[in-house]
């Protein structure tokens, strides 16, 4: 039985068999005695985006993992970088520090600032993220053309990734080929991916694409 630790662009945790290529975490959101989650979706501000492998480390996944014998922190799993950037999170600067150094930089061009720190970052992506209250913002006619790839949307409960100027269905499992009953002007998206992170996107920032987008 799949344990519920795979999260879609949404932001919202599920529980499918496909696991993804990155790991990340909110915090502490499940009981270690049942593997399940609780009703918190997130403890931090500091949502993150974590290689699956590190310095050969191993973890129980929703177990007990301190000396102590608490959780620790909640495993999480994304598809790809697209999809947790989508979801609200942003890369490690413990495993990932030469792209957390990248996010970081590009989001100081973005944004307008100088050192930007870390919680200052997850300040900001908080007030955006839609698990966590956040609001999401219908696309006029026209904007969706002028987003960076990358970016994710949604049409009713769809989402699709803009990948070199087309959009491609996401599912767990990877992206479809581009679609054909509608194109870039169409109507009827909202974003999916916080407006902060569309900006990093925007200045620069290159995210890790499943395989599947052919690539």
């Amino acid at each position: 039985m799949p344990l519920q630790n795979r999260v879609d662009p949404f932001g919202d945790i599920h529980a499918v068999p496909a696991r993804g290529m990155f790991t990340g975490n909110r915090g502490v959101i499940h009981d270690p005695a049942t593997r399940t989650l609780l009703k918190r979706r997130w403890a931090t501000r500091a949502w993150i985006i974590c290689v699956c492998e590190f310095r050969g480390r191993r973890r129980d996944v929703m177990g007990r993992n301190t000396p102590s014998g608490n959780a620790g922190w909640t495993e999480l799993f994304f598809l790809d970088e697209v999809t947790a950037l989508a979801a609200g999170h942003r890369p490690c600067f413990y495993c990932q520090r030469e792209r957390a150094k990248e996010f970081a930089a590009r989001y100081g061009e973005a944004c307008g600032v100088a050192k930007p720190t870390a919680p200052e970052m997850d300040a900001r992506l908080h007030g955006e993220r839609l698990a966590a209250g956040g609001r999401a913002v219908a696309l006029k006619a026209g904007a969706l053309e002028r987003l960076p790839d990358g970016t994710m949307v949604a049409r009713g409960t769809d989402a699709y990734a803009v990948h070199r100027g087309r959009l491609r269905r996401w599912s767990f499992e990877g992206y479809e080929a581009p679609r054909g009953d509608f194109d870039m002007a169409s109507p009827g998206f909202s974003l999916l991916t916080p407006p902060t992170t569309v900006a990093v996107l925007r200045a620069g920032y290159e995210p890790v694409w499943h395989v599947s987008v052919g690539r």
